[in-house]
Protein backbone atom coordinates (compact mmCIF):
# COMPACT_ATOMS: atom_id res chain seq x y z
CA UNK A 1 0.00 0.00 0.00
CA UNK A 2 2.84 2.36 0.88
CA UNK A 3 4.44 1.80 -2.52
CA UNK A 4 1.18 2.61 -4.30
CA UNK A 5 0.74 5.72 -2.18
CA UNK A 6 4.27 6.88 -3.01
CA UNK A 7 3.58 6.34 -6.71
CA UNK A 8 0.42 8.46 -6.56
CA UNK A 9 2.25 11.20 -4.64
CA UNK A 10 4.97 11.24 -7.31
CA UNK A 11 2.41 11.51 -10.11
CA UNK A 12 0.67 14.41 -8.33
CA UNK A 13 4.03 16.15 -7.73
CA UNK A 14 4.92 15.78 -11.41
CA UNK A 15 1.58 17.27 -12.48
CA UNK A 16 1.98 20.14 -10.02
CA UNK A 17 5.44 20.76 -11.44
CA UNK A 18 3.82 21.27 -14.85
CA UNK A 19 1.61 23.94 -13.29
CA UNK A 20 4.57 25.73 -11.68
CA UNK A 21 6.16 25.80 -15.14
CA UNK A 22 3.06 27.42 -16.62
CA UNK A 23 1.96 24.30 -18.53
CA UNK A 24 -1.61 24.57 -17.30
CA UNK A 25 -3.42 22.89 -20.18
CA UNK A 26 -0.97 20.00 -20.23
CA UNK A 27 -1.38 19.49 -16.48
CA UNK A 28 -5.16 19.50 -16.79
CA UNK A 29 -5.25 17.00 -19.66
CA UNK A 30 -2.69 14.66 -18.10
CA UNK A 31 -4.65 14.73 -14.85
CA UNK A 32 -7.81 13.68 -16.69
CA UNK A 33 -5.92 10.76 -18.25
CA UNK A 34 -4.48 9.66 -14.91
CA UNK A 35 -7.84 9.97 -13.16
CA UNK A 36 -9.56 7.99 -15.94
CA UNK A 37 -7.04 5.18 -15.54
CA UNK A 38 -7.59 5.00 -11.78
CA UNK A 39 -11.38 5.22 -12.23
CA UNK A 40 -11.36 2.33 -14.71
CA UNK A 41 -9.53 0.26 -12.11
CA UNK A 42 -12.01 1.40 -9.41
CA UNK A 43 -9.08 2.91 -7.49
CA UNK A 44 -11.29 5.71 -6.24
CA UNK A 45 -8.93 7.07 -3.58
CA UNK A 46 -6.14 7.55 -6.13
CA UNK A 47 -8.47 9.20 -8.66
CA UNK A 48 -9.91 11.54 -6.04
CA UNK A 49 -6.52 12.49 -4.54
CA UNK A 50 -5.11 13.26 -7.98
CA UNK A 51 -8.06 15.37 -9.10
CA UNK A 52 -8.32 17.21 -5.78
CA UNK A 53 -4.65 18.12 -5.45
CA UNK A 54 -4.13 19.18 -9.06
CA UNK A 55 -7.41 21.13 -9.11
CA UNK A 56 -6.28 23.03 -6.01
CA UNK A 57 -2.94 23.88 -7.63
CA UNK A 58 -4.63 25.12 -10.81
CA UNK A 59 -7.11 27.26 -8.88
CA UNK A 60 -4.32 28.77 -6.77
CA UNK A 61 -2.51 29.58 -10.04
CA UNK A 62 -5.57 31.52 -11.20
CA UNK A 63 -6.62 28.87 -13.74
CA UNK A 64 -10.31 28.76 -12.88
CA UNK A 65 -11.40 27.12 -16.13
CA UNK A 66 -8.93 24.23 -15.93
CA UNK A 67 -9.27 23.88 -12.16
CA UNK A 68 -13.06 24.03 -12.45
CA UNK A 69 -13.04 21.30 -15.08
CA UNK A 70 -11.20 19.00 -12.68
CA UNK A 71 -13.61 19.94 -9.89
CA UNK A 72 -16.53 18.85 -12.06
CA UNK A 73 -14.70 15.59 -12.75
CA UNK A 74 -14.07 15.20 -9.01
CA UNK A 75 -17.81 15.40 -8.31
CA UNK A 76 -18.51 12.89 -11.10
CA UNK A 77 -15.92 10.55 -9.56
CA UNK A 78 -17.63 10.84 -6.16
CA UNK A 79 -20.87 9.79 -7.83
CA UNK A 80 -19.29 6.87 -9.71
CA UNK A 81 -17.70 5.68 -6.47
CA UNK A 82 -21.12 6.02 -4.77
CA UNK A 83 -19.51 7.90 -1.91
CA UNK A 84 -21.77 9.40 0.71
CA UNK A 85 -21.24 13.03 1.71
CA UNK A 86 -19.13 13.17 4.87
CA UNK A 87 -16.70 15.63 6.40
CA UNK A 88 -13.83 14.42 4.20
CA UNK A 89 -15.63 14.41 0.85
CA UNK A 90 -17.41 17.70 1.45
CA UNK A 91 -14.25 19.23 2.89
CA UNK A 92 -12.44 18.74 -0.41
CA UNK A 93 -15.27 20.39 -2.36
CA UNK A 94 -15.55 23.30 0.06
CA UNK A 95 -11.78 23.88 -0.10
CA UNK A 96 -11.94 24.06 -3.89
CA UNK A 97 -15.05 26.22 -3.83
CA UNK A 98 -13.30 28.86 -1.73
CA UNK A 99 -10.35 28.94 -4.15
CA UNK A 100 -12.40 30.00 -7.15
CA UNK A 101 -12.13 33.57 -8.35
CA UNK A 102 -15.44 35.36 -7.84
CA UNK A 103 -15.77 35.99 -11.59
CA UNK A 104 -15.10 32.38 -12.66
CA UNK A 105 -18.23 31.01 -14.41
CA UNK A 106 -17.20 27.37 -13.89
CA UNK A 107 -17.90 27.73 -10.17
CA UNK A 108 -21.63 27.94 -10.89
CA UNK A 109 -21.63 24.65 -12.81
CA UNK A 110 -20.50 22.31 -10.06
CA UNK A 111 -21.09 23.84 -6.64
CA UNK A 112 -24.41 22.04 -6.03
CA UNK A 113 -24.01 18.77 -7.91
CA UNK A 114 -22.96 16.40 -5.12
CA UNK A 115 -25.02 14.79 -2.40
CA UNK A 116 -28.01 12.65 -1.52
CA UNK A 117 -30.42 15.56 -1.86
CA UNK A 118 -32.20 15.97 -5.22
CA UNK A 119 -31.32 19.66 -5.30
CA UNK A 120 -27.74 19.25 -4.05
CA UNK A 121 -26.10 19.04 -0.65
CA UNK A 122 -27.41 21.73 1.79
CA UNK A 123 -23.99 22.46 3.29
CA UNK A 124 -22.46 23.07 -0.13
CA UNK A 125 -25.42 25.29 -1.02
CA UNK A 126 -24.91 27.23 2.22
CA UNK A 127 -21.21 27.85 1.59
CA UNK A 128 -21.76 28.76 -2.07
CA UNK A 129 -24.66 31.07 -1.19
CA UNK A 130 -22.69 32.74 1.59
CA UNK A 131 -19.79 33.38 -0.80
CA UNK A 132 -22.10 34.94 -3.38
CA UNK A 133 -23.73 37.06 -0.65
CA UNK A 134 -20.32 38.36 0.43
CA UNK A 135 -19.54 39.19 -3.20
CA UNK A 136 -22.86 41.07 -3.52
CA UNK A 137 -24.32 38.74 -6.13
CA UNK A 138 -27.84 38.40 -4.68
CA UNK A 139 -29.42 36.43 -7.52
CA UNK A 140 -26.78 33.69 -7.36
CA UNK A 141 -26.81 33.75 -3.55
CA UNK A 142 -30.58 33.28 -3.42
CA UNK A 143 -30.45 30.14 -5.60
CA UNK A 144 -28.17 28.43 -3.10
CA UNK A 145 -29.31 29.80 0.25
CA UNK A 146 -32.93 28.76 -0.36
CA UNK A 147 -31.66 25.15 -0.56
CA UNK A 148 -29.09 25.48 2.23
CA UNK A 149 -28.91 24.62 5.91
CA UNK A 150 -30.75 25.95 8.95
CA UNK A 151 -28.15 28.76 9.07
CA UNK A 152 -28.86 29.93 5.52
CA UNK A 153 -32.03 31.87 6.37
CA UNK A 154 -30.06 34.34 8.49
CA UNK A 155 -27.53 34.94 5.71
CA UNK A 156 -30.32 35.42 3.18
CA UNK A 157 -32.37 37.76 5.38
CA UNK A 158 -29.36 39.98 6.09
CA UNK A 159 -28.37 40.05 2.43
CA UNK A 160 -31.89 41.01 1.32
CA UNK A 161 -32.00 43.75 3.95
CA UNK A 162 -28.66 45.18 2.85
CA UNK A 163 -29.92 45.15 -0.72
CA UNK A 164 -33.18 46.83 0.37
CA UNK A 165 -31.29 49.66 2.08
CA UNK A 166 -30.27 50.91 -1.36
CA UNK A 167 -33.97 51.38 -2.23
CA UNK A 168 -36.97 53.32 -0.88
CA UNK A 169 -38.56 52.38 2.45
CA UNK A 170 -41.91 51.42 0.89
CA UNK A 171 -40.24 48.64 -1.15
CA UNK A 172 -39.28 46.62 1.95
CA UNK A 173 -41.86 43.88 1.32
CA UNK A 174 -40.48 43.20 -2.17
CA UNK A 175 -37.07 42.35 -0.71
CA UNK A 176 -38.39 40.40 2.28
CA UNK A 177 -40.55 38.32 -0.06
CA UNK A 178 -37.49 37.19 -2.01
CA UNK A 179 -36.63 34.99 0.96
CA UNK A 180 -40.05 34.27 2.46
CA UNK A 181 -41.95 33.05 -0.61
CA UNK A 182 -39.25 30.67 -1.95
CA UNK A 183 -38.79 29.16 1.51
CA UNK A 184 -42.53 28.51 1.71
CA UNK A 185 -42.44 26.98 -1.76
CA UNK A 186 -39.77 24.49 -0.63
CA UNK A 187 -41.78 23.61 2.47
CA UNK A 188 -39.34 25.30 4.84
CA UNK A 189 -41.76 27.20 7.07
CA UNK A 190 -39.18 27.65 9.83
CA UNK A 191 -36.73 29.38 7.48
CA UNK A 192 -39.50 31.58 6.05
CA UNK A 193 -40.36 32.77 9.56
CA UNK A 194 -36.69 33.32 10.39
CA UNK A 195 -36.29 35.40 7.26
CA UNK A 196 -39.32 37.55 8.15
CA UNK A 197 -38.27 37.96 11.77
CA UNK A 198 -34.69 39.01 11.01
CA UNK A 199 -35.65 41.31 8.14
CA UNK A 200 -38.33 43.12 10.16
CA UNK A 201 -36.09 43.32 13.25
CA UNK A 202 -33.45 45.13 11.19
CA UNK A 203 -36.14 47.37 9.72
CA UNK A 204 -37.50 48.19 13.18
CA UNK A 205 -34.05 49.09 14.41
CA UNK A 206 -33.21 51.35 11.46
CA UNK A 207 -36.51 53.05 10.65
CA UNK A 208 -38.84 52.76 13.64
CA UNK A 209 -39.32 56.52 13.96
CA UNK A 210 -40.08 56.95 10.25
CA UNK A 211 -42.52 54.06 9.83
CA UNK A 212 -44.86 54.50 12.81
CA UNK A 213 -44.72 50.77 13.62
CA UNK A 214 -47.57 49.47 15.81
CA UNK A 215 -47.56 46.36 18.01
CA UNK A 216 -50.87 44.49 18.04
CA UNK A 217 -51.52 41.71 20.56
CA UNK A 218 -54.37 39.25 20.97
CA UNK A 219 -54.99 36.05 22.92
CA UNK A 220 -53.57 33.98 20.07
CA UNK A 221 -50.85 36.08 18.41
CA UNK A 222 -48.60 39.13 18.59
CA UNK A 223 -47.79 40.95 15.38
CA UNK A 224 -46.20 44.22 14.26
CA UNK A 225 -48.13 46.41 11.84
CA UNK A 226 -46.42 48.66 9.30
CA UNK A 227 -49.03 51.26 8.25
CA UNK A 228 -46.88 52.54 5.37
CA UNK A 229 -45.81 49.08 4.09
CA UNK A 230 -49.06 47.08 3.85
CA UNK A 231 -47.54 44.26 1.80
CA UNK A 232 -45.12 43.57 4.64
CA UNK A 233 -48.17 43.14 6.86
CA UNK A 234 -49.53 40.71 4.28
CA UNK A 235 -46.37 38.60 4.46
CA UNK A 236 -46.51 38.45 8.26
CA UNK A 237 -50.18 37.46 8.24
CA UNK A 238 -49.53 34.92 5.48
CA UNK A 239 -46.97 33.21 7.71
CA UNK A 240 -49.48 33.21 10.56
CA UNK A 241 -52.13 31.60 8.31
CA UNK A 242 -49.62 28.96 7.16
CA UNK A 243 -48.72 28.06 10.74
CA UNK A 244 -52.40 27.63 11.57
CA UNK A 245 -53.17 25.80 8.29
CA UNK A 246 -56.27 28.02 8.09
CA UNK A 247 -57.62 28.24 4.54
CA UNK A 248 -60.45 30.61 5.48
CA UNK A 249 -57.97 32.99 7.08
CA UNK A 250 -55.87 32.88 3.90
CA UNK A 251 -58.90 33.66 1.70
CA UNK A 252 -59.85 36.62 3.89
CA UNK A 253 -56.27 37.83 3.85
CA UNK A 254 -55.96 37.53 0.07
CA UNK A 255 -59.27 39.34 -0.48
CA UNK A 256 -58.31 42.17 1.89
CA UNK A 257 -55.01 42.79 0.07
CA UNK A 258 -56.26 41.95 -3.44
CA UNK A 259 -55.80 45.46 -4.86
CA UNK A 260 -52.25 45.70 -3.53
CA UNK A 261 -51.35 42.18 -4.64
CA UNK A 262 -52.50 43.09 -8.14
CA UNK A 263 -49.60 45.55 -8.24
CA UNK A 264 -47.01 42.81 -7.60
CA UNK A 265 -47.80 40.35 -10.37
CA UNK A 266 -44.47 38.60 -9.78
CA UNK A 267 -46.00 37.11 -6.61
CA UNK A 268 -49.07 35.64 -8.35
CA UNK A 269 -47.79 32.20 -9.27
CA UNK A 270 -45.96 31.75 -5.98
CA UNK A 271 -49.07 32.62 -3.97
CA UNK A 272 -51.21 30.27 -6.05
CA UNK A 273 -48.78 27.44 -5.33
CA UNK A 274 -48.62 28.33 -1.63
CA UNK A 275 -52.44 28.37 -1.45
CA UNK A 276 -52.53 24.86 -2.90
CA UNK A 277 -49.64 23.51 -0.81
CA UNK A 278 -50.78 24.76 2.59
CA UNK A 279 -54.54 25.33 2.28
CA UNK A 280 -55.68 22.92 -0.44
CA UNK A 281 -56.97 25.80 -2.55
CA UNK A 282 -56.75 24.72 -6.19
CA UNK A 283 -55.21 27.07 -8.73
CA UNK A 284 -57.89 28.49 -11.10
CA UNK A 285 -57.86 26.75 -14.47
CA UNK A 286 -57.26 28.85 -17.58
CA UNK A 287 -60.41 29.37 -19.63
CA UNK A 288 -60.46 28.12 -23.23
CA UNK A 289 -63.56 29.48 -25.02
CA UNK A 290 -63.51 26.80 -27.75
CA UNK A 291 -63.19 23.98 -25.21
CA UNK A 292 -65.92 25.54 -23.08
CA UNK A 293 -68.26 25.61 -26.07
CA UNK A 294 -67.43 22.00 -27.03
CA UNK A 295 -67.91 20.93 -23.43
CA UNK A 296 -71.31 22.59 -23.42
CA UNK A 297 -72.37 20.69 -26.56
CA UNK A 298 -71.43 17.35 -25.02
CA UNK A 299 -73.04 18.01 -21.67
CA UNK A 300 -69.96 19.04 -19.67
CA UNK A 301 -69.44 22.13 -17.56
CA UNK A 302 -67.33 25.01 -18.79
CA UNK A 303 -64.20 26.14 -16.99
CA UNK A 304 -64.46 29.35 -14.97
CA UNK A 305 -62.73 32.31 -16.55
CA UNK A 306 -59.50 33.46 -15.00
CA UNK A 307 -56.76 35.82 -16.01
CA UNK A 308 -53.28 34.49 -16.74
CA UNK A 309 -50.46 35.37 -14.40
CA UNK A 310 -47.05 36.48 -15.49
CA UNK A 311 -44.13 34.26 -14.53
CA UNK A 312 -42.97 35.39 -11.10
CA UNK A 313 -39.47 36.26 -10.00
CA UNK A 314 -39.66 33.54 -7.35
CA UNK A 315 -40.82 30.01 -8.09
CA UNK A 316 -40.39 26.51 -6.73
CA UNK A 317 -37.26 24.58 -7.69
CA UNK A 318 -37.76 21.80 -10.22
CA UNK A 319 -36.97 19.25 -7.52
CA UNK A 320 -37.85 19.64 -3.87
CA UNK A 321 -34.94 19.34 -1.39
CA UNK A 322 -35.14 17.33 1.77
CA UNK A 323 -32.73 19.76 3.41
CA UNK A 324 -31.88 20.21 7.06
CA UNK A 325 -34.42 22.12 9.08
CA UNK A 326 -37.42 21.59 6.82
CA UNK A 327 -40.77 21.55 8.54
Amino acid sequence: MSGKGDKIDKIIARLQQRISEGQFYEAQQQTRVVAARYTKASNWDAAIDTLYNVAQSLLKAGQGGSGGDLCVLLVETYKQAELKPDSATKGKLLTCLRLFDSEEPTRKKWSSKFGDYPAGDPELHHVAGSLYAEEREPYEAEKHLILGTKDSAEVLARMEYEWFKEDEAHTAALYAARGILPYLLTGNVRAANTCYRLFTSALNQDKQDQLGIQDVSSNTADIRIYPSIPLLNFLGLLLLAVQRANGDLYKQLHNKYASLLAEVETWNESLEMIAEMYFGIQKPRQSNPLMDMMSGFFGGGGAPASGGAKRPAVKAPTSMPAAEGLD
